[in-house]
């Protein structure tokens, strides 16, 4: 029980990260500057409800993926390290990568679910999720995440005038230090696991 526990907490922290719901406060702040109340709720429910069964797709069927192109663990995590670790070198590098949005009248689906949430890292981390901890610690940690971006989303009103541009800048370039963390870590584990057999 408490092995699941932990193994839970690791994939709700990985997966939050990499999601960074608060590092994209900027964003959603802007996608929603001249909505309604109303119709950021309706927004920001849709953004949660499809990134959700986004997630859940990947743990469901992720093994299948998996056999279908005869991936293996240690290959991808090597390849998911290396994305993750572009991703992260993109937001530390760029000052204004994750703010170009010009159409604060879109809705939850597109941009905020896909790409901005669930985006080519957190279907990684999910089927990474997936592989090292089993589909009920995959399934649980997306709904956690998931619930707890719902409702960072319906408080990005408060938070962005809590923390303003530069603050919320600060907190996505220390997120982006965690996704290259993190990411370095998958691509050692991906090597040496492939590596140790042939060394007995």
């Amino acid at each position: 029980m408490v092995g699941i526990v932990v193994d839970l907490a690791k994939a709700i922290i990985a997966l939050f990260v990499i999601m960074d719901p608060v590092g994209n406060v900027p964003i959603f702040a802007a996608l929603t500057e001249k909505m309604t109340d109303s119709e950021k709720r309706r927004t920001f429910n849709t953004a949660s409800i499809v990134g959700l069964a986004l997630l859940l797709v990947f743990s469901l069927v992720g093994q299948e993926i998996f056999a279908i192109f005869g991936i293996s663990l240690n290959g991808f995590e090597v390849a998911g390290g290396i994305l993750l670790f572009i991703i992260a070198i993109r937001i530390l590098m760029s000052d204004n990568a994750r703010q170009n949005v010009d159409s604060p009248e879109s809705v939850g689906a597109v941009p905020i679910a896909m790409p901005l949430l669930v985006g080519p890292g957190a279907i990684t981390t999910t089927i990474l999720n997936l592989q090292l901890y089993g589909i009920l610690v995959a399934v649980g940690a997306a709904f956690v995440v998931v619930f707890l971006t719902w409702v960072i989303l319906r408080s990005t009103g408060k938070i962005y005038r809590v923390l303003g541009k530069t603050g919320s800048l600060v907190i996505a370039r220390v997120m982006a230090l965690l996704i290259a963390a993190i990411a370095t870590q998958y691509v050692l584990s991906g090597i040496i696991n492939f590596v140790l057999p042939y060394m007995k």
